[in-house]
């Protein structure tokens, strides 16, 4: 009897959903992602159900939104102990699970204590140096970080951050580390190594496995030869300019004063770029090897393979960076997937997002998940990727102004900010540079009123009602000119 069918997720942290050459992108060297898309379906529609990365993996795990999976919507929060998880939901049905990299399931537990990997049998763990930042800054002790335990072996632990760069600066620079002991080659090593253990110790299981990168999230320090592969003057400059901020979420405007962005210029965003670009490409690489490898071991035929991020980065885009906010660069992923029973070389407009992931592997996997959960089972659209999957999508966040909410049809998106009531309208097919707000022009008056409608029933329907109050929404007012007075702070420099 034939075993039954593997799954592998691959994910990166905070990649744009235009970085590929499969979607478009005439510069991006990307030609593994854009195989695979070849031989499966790349989604144009995909979002992120919480565009900040805790939120967005606990949303992964367990097919909710994270007001339901964690209660709460910014970079923190543990899976409360009622909901389904994504590893014992397979392993109800002989799934061995495995993963490689980055989880950030919080809290972080000290050494001396059993690690929260809920549920997954064996982990190769990089926190890009967040536990060991937060239990042994000094790097004196083992079995914090894998990877960090890795580079001391091969005598390169404390190089990796030798840089200078911190985990939320955007000032680019290459990786002071050979290629091969870099992060990202690391976990495909790991990947490659788990798939042969699994072969030879559970030939007749199946296995998910998540070979999850933290890049292309900064700092953007690609290896090199890899830092010299993109040439930023044919990089293109951001879209919009700092001045449009005003009439847009106001918790970008914090940030860009926060992380020192205001003084970063339009070719100074081409070079940040051209490094981003060369981390895509890097883990592209390295996507390639694994990819290899199933092929070798006769696996990928009887594999699926998905492919998303937990959220973009707004790379420049009106002057501001990184992401907690609704517009395209922040809240839009890469979203592809191919492996048995999937259509081939076929694009879908369908509305996908991670928290679809959960019931669509339970599906592939035969497995009951024992409770209804938010997402939606995606096996129908990657079978038949004409069909659709809904007819509106939500997401949303929290950041230290309050609350955000966007819905998207994939024509019209509409996004309310509790900070100053701001609201947001784009034509997506005209303007998918957001850079006309529609909100307030009187043209459109009619059509904000049934977006903003829209936006209230999706909340309603998914019990997110934090952000109602009676008849309208939250709001609160903040002095966005009081910014410019913020000190600069949050931006994740370790000497390690």
């Amino acid at each position: 009897m034939q075993k039954k069918p593997n799954i592998l997720l691959i994910t990166t942290d905070q990649m744009r959903w235009d970085c590929l050459g499969c979607m478009g992108n005439p510069l991006i060297q990307t030609p593994n992602l854009d195989a695979l898309a070849a031989r499966g379906v790349l989604f144009r529609n995909a979002f992120t159900p919480d565009p900040i990365c805790v939120p967005a993996r606990a949303s992964i795990m367990t097919g909710n939104y994270p007001h339901i999976c964690t209660g709460i919507k910014d970079n923190h929060g543990k899976i409360r102990e009622d909901q389904p998880l994504l590893t014992e939901v397979l392993k109800r049905v002989g799934c061995r699970t495995y993963a490689m990299g980055k989880l950030h399931f919080l809290p972080y537990s000290p050494p001396d204590q059993p690690r929260l990997v809920h549920g997954f049998e064996h982990v190769d763990l990089h926190e890009s140096g967040r536990i060991v930042g937060q239990f042994d800054p000094r790097g004196e002790s083992e079995g914090i970080e894998d990877y960090f335990d890795f580079l001391k072996s091969a005598g390169w632990f404390g190089y990796s951050r030798a840089h200078g760069v911190g985990n939320n600066d955007v000032r680019p620079c290459p990786s002071p580390l050979p290629a091969e002991y870099h992060v990202d080659h690391w976990i495909a090593d790991c990947t490659i190594c788990q798939i042969d253990r699994h072969r030879r110790e559970f030939p007749d299981q199946p296995f998910f496995m998540w070979m999850s990168s933290p890049k292309p999230h900064s700092p953007y320090d690609p290896p090199r030869p890899y830092d010299a592969m993109y040439d930023p003057r044919q990089l293109p400059q951001p879209f919009g300019s700092p001045e449009m901020l005003f009439i847009r979420d106001p918790e970008i405007e914090r940030t860009r004063q926060t992380h020192a962005v205001t003084s970063i210029s339009p070719q100074a965003w081409q070079v940040i770029r051209s490094y981003y670009y060369a981390c895509i490409s890097f883990i592209d690489a390295m996507i390639g090897r694994v990819m290899a490898h199933l092929k070798q071991t006769d696996e990928l035929d009887n594999t699926l393979v998905i492919f998303t991020a937990d959220h973009g980065d707004l790379l420049g885009d009106f002057g501001a960076c990184f992401k907690r906010n609704h517009l395209n660069g922040s809240v839009r992923i890469p979203f592809i997937a191919a492996g048995p029973g999937i259509a081939r070389a076929k694009e879908s407009n369908a509305l996908v997002g991670l928290q679809d992931l959960l019931p669509t592997f339970a599906a592939f996997g035969g497995a009951d998940i024992g409770q209804v959960v938010q997402g939606e089972n995606l096996t129908r659209i990657l079978a038949q990727p004409e069909l659709a999957v809904r007819d509106w999508i939500y997401s949303t966040t929290e950041g230290p102004l309050g609350q955000s909410a966007m819905v998207t049809n994939s024509r019209w998106k509409y996004t309310y900010s509790e900070a100053n009531a701001t609201e947001e309208m784009y034509d997506q097919v005209n303007d998918p540079g957001e850079i006309r707000n529609l909100a307030n022009d009187p043209e459109y008056q009619n059509l904000r009123g049934e977006l903003r409608h829209m936006l209230r029933q999706c909340a309603v329907e998914l019990e997110d009602t934090g952000l109602i109050d009676g008849d309208d929404f939250v709001h609160r007012t903040v002095d966005v000119e009081a910014f410019s007075n913020l000190p600069v702070n949050g931006m994740g420099w370790r000497w390690y």
